[in-house]
């Protein structure tokens, strides 16, 4: 065969090899696009390239299948809604213990389901890979509380907080197999009347808004 010809294939396999690799590429970021949502837009933005982020997303699932992470029992769950009411019932006259306790729930929940207790960043991000929609929230509710401590924080900054921190609250207390409804399992356009003794499926968001101090106009 000669010389040219070999050449010709030598390119055509580079190019077949390239162009697989481009593929692959392009399907593994659809992949983490999607699992991670706008936690990948973030992830892209505090990297110098994609593929750093894309690392370091990978890194995340690998991290977070070292863990047995389980739902709560029934019994913990209704335990835990009832002591988040309780916060809720003390942002009125005590609002920055109340988002200070709120994180300390929230940790506990962690806990309880089989997180591990390291870092606030190592935690937001193994916590990322369940919960990628409301792991932001948790971020800036944290750091609300974290600059509390140390400066005046406005009690409308602190009401957005105790909000931030419910919505992951809400997912983490959600049971195994519930995705369809939110963790006060209820759809999006539904609410029940909440009673004093309501668990975690009777939580009603409008309920807890006005508890908080939020009333839509």
């Amino acid at each position: 065969m000669a010389p040219l010809v070999w050449v010709v294939i030598a390119i055509a396999v580079v190019v077949v090899i390239a162009l697989v690799a481009v593929g692959a590429r392009k399907r593994r970021t659809a992949m983490l696009r999607g699992r991670f949502g706008p936690e990948y837009d973030r992830a892209v933005e505090n990297r110098d390239d994609r593929r750093a982020a894309e690392a370091d997303l990978r890194g995340r699932e690998k991290r977070r299948a070292q863990f047995d992470v389980k739902p709560l029992p029934e019994g913990t769950r209704l335990r835990f809604a009832t002591e988040w009411r309780d916060v809720q019932e003390n942002f009125v006259e005590q609002p920055a213990q109340a988002t200070t306790a709120a994180d300390a729930l929230i940790t506990r929940v962690m806990e309880a389901r089989g997180y591990p207790m390291e870092d606030f960043d190592a935690q937001a991000e193994l916590v990322s890979v369940d919960h990628p929609d409301t792991v932001e929230n948790y971020r800036f509710a944290h750091a609300v509380g974290q600059r509390s401590q140390t400066e005046q924080v406005s009690t409308e900054d602190l009401r957005e907080a105790l909000l931030r921190y419910r919505s992951l609250f809400q997912e983490l207390l959600r049971p195994e197999g519930n995705g369809a409804a939110s963790a006060t399992g209820q759809s999006d356009d539904s609410a029940a009347v909440a009673s004093d003794d309501a668990g975690p499926a009777d939580l009603d968001p409008d309920y807890d808004d006005q508890r908080v101090g939020r009333r839509e106009a």
